[in-house]
């Protein structure tokens, strides 16, 4: 599909509207300011550009010590601010990992997550923009793709692109955030001017907001699982930085926004939702902002009236901003689903009798999003004995989940601390082993990792605590991001959101430490120092499972078999299968290398320890039903094959081969109808009519007993 003809101004814009939403007024109006300020008021004897920056240049006080700009124009100045090169850097570093991505093999997804969200997004531009069901998975990213891939082509690079512009932001607003909590106040009774009546020992200390700022965003440029995702077809991007930028508001405003603000605030959050709901669990830090910290003018009667109408439209902006998904569920496919529907199977996933805190899939689930949403309709519907809306595919999990938590209430609190302690651990449960795969094909640049994140920021934010009120937002955060995730599993992907107000708690750490060194406060280092070995200890604490430490080898030998290199997968595979012997996906997937490099008794063998594993295992049987094919085992073919459909009613093709095995044993009366059901199922398949001719015609040839 051609570009869009006018897809380098549309890209312009972009990066131009996230640039303003991060640096500027973009949000004036919800402050209660009808008219922009002179400074963001374009001029028209000025250049586009450098209007815009002008509107969003920060105004420097005498004592600024980055030395302005000059512009086109003769006589006009204009000042970059530490935000602008922030900005322009974490766009750069993940700009350079998205080239070497574009010249890997791992551009264009084929497989997981990426592959789901890429394959739906090719329906819908396809023109299947509903499938008439409710929302089986949160529909904004595939649906924002589609539009992408409409403007310009069907290609991965545009939406990594705008994802590296997401990143500059977030960069910005953690700058801004530091600024706004950590800077030191003017002495008092002095002007914030510089002087030397007025000016501090040390720069740092001058500078101390601007400081850890810088070192906050950097930290943020050179986290290495967001080198990853904000690389792939993955919306961790966007929800890291609305999550942010919904902190900012709250943090930088004394005064109650106006109606309007709150409105949009709350359209801008369910807007977002759409995409990922964890973002949900902002909204009780916003009502506390709203009651609790914001000014608000006026007699005690007109405030709490006040309050309760921004609280009220707040909720209206939600509904708002969720609208597309309860619109389309409730009046299209008329099924009772607020969001999606999937969030039963997820809950069940993450509160279930062999819960880890980590996805780990109970029987008849299968990792990978389209093949356990696949599994958790297939698995409702066949204990219900009837096909099910999608709400009630999502109650009967939630069902089995409130139900496990009811019956094994003690065992699911330890559960709960598990989980808490698993978002804090440094081991790095990456369920797409993307990190991993693009590490080793040096896509990706060194970096931090979470584990040193979490430890610098845990002592950074006790001791400022108390010295910065400021940082309890931030702190408050993070933690409604945590109790988040409590409810289903920690994934490292699920819990990067939490990420940027770590590297703020973090670098005010290492600025004290820094500061307490230089100034011969030798207790207070110490004390710091403490708190680190403490914080270092708890996220260090092991995982004990194999099973945990075989994903990545798994992932990636998994991948490496799906793109034919053998040699590689059966490294990576080997290597799985020393952590997790008893794991029987790693077996199957042993089984799969083994058929491909054509050993077909050790195959076998890893089937059928599959299936010792996992007696449901609908991969295992179907294999070992083509190899009994293939070997003329006619009767144990049909019998193998008739254990995969049993797991998997609706698999047409699994039918067929039922059909074939048992035309071939000259049962052709179940041929018959194995064949008349797979055509029901897949009427447009040519094979299956032709199969279905043959065994009629062998019907009629057959004399009679």
């Amino acid at each position: 599909m051609p570009a869009h003809p006018r897809s380098g101004k549309i890209l312009l814009g972009s990066a131009l509207l996230v640039y303003q939403c991060a640096f500027g007024d973009w949000f004036a109006i919800a402050r209660g300011a009808h008219d922009p300020p002179a400074a963001c008021r374009l001029r028209p004897r000025d250049g586009f550009f450098i209007s815009l920056l002008s509107r969003t240049a920060r105004r420097r006080t005498p004592h600024a010590t980055v030395p302005p700009v000059k512009s086109l124009k003769q006589g006009r100045r204009y000042a970059l601010s530490p935000s602008h090169y922030l900005f322009a850097t974490v766009f750069l570093l993940r700009l350079i990992v998205l080239l070497r991505l574009t010249g890997s093999a791992f551009l264009l997804p084929n497989s997981g997550d990426m592959h789901f969200y890429n394959e739906w997004a090719q329906r819908i531009l396809h023109g299947q923009v509903t499938e008439h069901h409710a929302f089986y998975g949160l529909p904004l990213y595939p649906y924002l793709l589609a539009s992408l891939y409409a403007l310009f082509d069907s290609s991965p690079f545009i939406p990594g692109f705008l994802q590296a512009i997401l990143d500059g932001g977030t960069a910005v607003l953690l700058y801004k955030l530091a600024v706004k909590i950590f800077s030191s106040p003017a002495p008092p009774g002095h002007p914030a001017v510089a002087g030397p009546q007025n000016r501090p020992r040390n720069f740092f200390k001058r500078y101390r907001g601007e400081c850890i700022g810088v070192l906050a965003a950097l930290g943020w440029g050179f986290f290495l699982p967001e080198e990853a995702y904000a690389a792939i077809l993955m919306p961790t991007a966007g929800l890291v930085f609305v999550f942010w930028f919904v902190v900012w508001q709250i943090v930088r405003r004394r005064e109650a926004p106006a109606p309007l603000g709150s409105l949009m605030l709350g359209v801008l959050i369910g807007f977002t939702a759409m995409g990922i709901a964890t973002i949900l669990f902002l909204v009780p830090l916003f009502f506390v902002a709203l009651f609790f910290k914001w000014n608000w003018t006026g007699d005690t009667r007109s405030i709490l009236l006040a309050k309760a109408a921004a609280a009220a439209l707040a909720f209206i902006g939600f509904g708002i901003g969720t609208s597309p998904c309860w619109i389309h569920n409730y009046f299209i496919a008329h099924d009772p689903v607020f969001l999606s529907a999937h969030s039963g199977v997820n809950f069940w996933i993450g509160n279930n009798p062999v819960a880890t805190g980590y996805p780990r899939f109970p029987p008849g689930l299968h990792a990978g999003q389209k093949a356990m949403l696949e599994d958790s309709i297939t698995t409702a519907e066949k204990a219900a004995g009837r096909s099910l809306k999608r709400s009630e595919v999502s109650a009967y999990w939630s069902e089995k989940a409130r139900a496990y938590i009811k019956n094994n209430f003690g065992a699911w609190l330890k559960l709960l601390l598990v989980k808490a302690g698993n978002f804090w651990n440094a081991f790095q449960y990456d369920d797409l082993s993307i990190i991993t795969i693009l590490r080793e094909q040096n896509v990706i640049l060194p970096g931090l990792k979470f584990g040193l994140v979490a430890a610098l920021a845990i002592p950074g934010f006790l001791l400022a605590f108390s010295k910065y009120p400021l940082s309890r937002w931030v702190a408050a955060a993070i933690l409604l991001h945590m109790a988040s995730l409590l409810t289903v599993f920690v994934t490292e992907r699920y819990r990067v959101a939490a990420v940027p107000g770590l590297l703020l708690g973090a670098s005010f750490g290492v600025s004290e430490l820094w500061q307490n060194c230089v100034s011969a406060k030798y207790f207070r280092a110490a004390l710091y120092l403490a708190l680190l070995l403490a914080a270092t200890l708890f996220v260090s604490i092991p995982q004990k499972d194999p099973g945990l430490w075989a994903l990545d080898a798994y992932n990636a030998g998994w991948q490496a078999l799906q793109s034919n290199n053998l040699p590689l997968a059966e490294k990576k595979l080997n290597v799985a299968y020393a952590y997790a012997p008893e794991n029987a996906e790693v077996n199957f997937a042993l089984g799969n290398l083994r058929l491909a490099q054509g050993n077909n008794p050790r195959a076998e063998s890893y089937y059928f320890a599959t299936l010792r594993l996992d007696s449901n295992h609908e991969g295992a049987y179907n294999n070992l039903g083509i190899l009994a094919l293939e070997e003329k085992h006619w009767s144990r073919a049909a019998k193998l094959l008739a254990k995969a459909v049993q797991q998997d009613p609706g698999d047409a093709k699994t039918y067929y081969l039922i059909a074939q095995a048992q035309f071939h044993a000259h049962d052709f009366q179940n041929a018959s109808l194995a064949i008349a059901r797979a055509i029901e199922l897949n009427p447009a398949e040519p094979q299956f009519h032709a199969l279905s001719e043959a065994i009629q015609r062998a019907q009629a040839t057959q004399s009679p007993r």
